[in-house]
């Protein structure tokens, strides 16, 4: 990892015009004894830096050495360090080089490329689906938006297929087992953004602006455990059924039925559980001749809304 040092030194160098060997070990986490044989290495191999004694002495590259040695183009380094941030698939070592390494790079890069570090997160827990997905065609253009933390103006498609605009502050990007999604907060709170159903990306000359000190990990942490918990929380439904329909129920519903007692008429009080309220209204709808919906209002609701449809499409028509 020697080599990672020196490259560094000599990009602090670059950034700072004179540096004390304290100076470099704190930067790099060495003994000053390692920084001041680095620095000596540095002149011993031909590059032009050379030391200061004195109160105010130190090391300096001759001439100022204002050139950018790393040969890197701004949008290169900040490729290089996607490599350095959470989602990396690289060694431990790799990720701590990469990291002392960003601290030294000359402006204007080093912001940017702190930003790539932290801009993506692959979250290897799936949500029910094992399939590889190619990256989304707006991927690059809000990663972009992240990294120079500009507003954008958003193109969104939701999942009813109604499309529409709005500015959004990006956060950062995760890729959760074959989908991509946008962080962001919007004038209405954080908000979490399916990339594939992105529209369009225009981003804007006007700052990110952000809640607070908000993290993209934990903010993700926090999504994803509301997530999870509303898919492993079903919604029940309280309703009492008429003998004879109870075996189309029971044949329907399967292990997410329960009885819960017998009425005075005869009538089967039961608890149905499932994921949503309108799924379970679209699976009940066939039942209604024996089932009773008490609660909650939501499926009854549903429930009336699909009545409706279906009088829309297969109703006899007027005479």
């Amino acid at each position: 990892m020697r080599s990672d040092r020196l490259v560094a030194i000599l990009l602090m160098l670059q950034r700072r015009e004179q540096v004390t060997a304290a100076e470099v070990a704190a930067e790099l986490e060495v003994s000053e004894r390692t920084a001041r044989r680095d620095l000596d290495a540095l002149a011993q191999s031909g590059i032009p830096v050379y030391s200061i004694q004195g109160r105010a002495g130190g090391w300096r590259l001759l001439g100022g050495g204002r050139t950018d040695l790393s040969g890197l183009t701004a949008s290169e380094t900040r490729a290089l360090f996607l490599v350095a941030g959470p989602a990396s698939t690289a060694t431990p070592a790799v990720r701590s080089a990469l990291r002392k390494l960003v601290r030294a790079l000359p402006e204007p890069f080093r912001d940017e490329a702190e930003a790539a570090a932290t801009s993506l997160i692959l979250d290897p827990r799936n949500w029910g689906s094992t399939r590889v997905a190619q990256p989304p065609r707006f991927l690059d253009d809000l990663q972009d938006a992240v990294i120079r933390g500009v507003q954008v103006r958003l193109g969104y498609v939701n999942s009813e297929g109604v499309e529409s605009e709005r500015i959004v502050h990006p956060l950062g990007i995760v890729a959760k087992g074959p989908s991509w999604y946008l962080v962001a907060f919007t004038e209405t709170g954080r908000r979490t953004f399916r990339i594939d159903r992105v529209s369009s990306v225009r981003p804007t000359d006007d700052p990110v602006v952000l809640p607070g000190a908000v993290d993209l990990s934990e903010s993700w942490r926090e999504i994803a455990d509301d997530l999870d918990r509303r898919r492993t929380s079903p919604v029940e439904i309280h309703a009492t059924c008429a003998p004879e329909g109870f075996d189309h129920l029971r044949i329907a519903v399967g292990d997410d039925l329960e009885t819960t007692g017998v009425l005075a008429d005869g009538r089967i009080s039961v608890v149905i559980r499932g994921p949503s309220e309108y799924g379970l209204a679209g699976l009940l709808s066939g039942l209604v001749e024996w089932l009773d919906i008490t609660e909650p209002a939501g499926v009854r609701d549903h429930l009336a809304d699909i009545g409706a449809a279906l009088t829309r499409r297969y109703g006899v028509p007027d005479s």
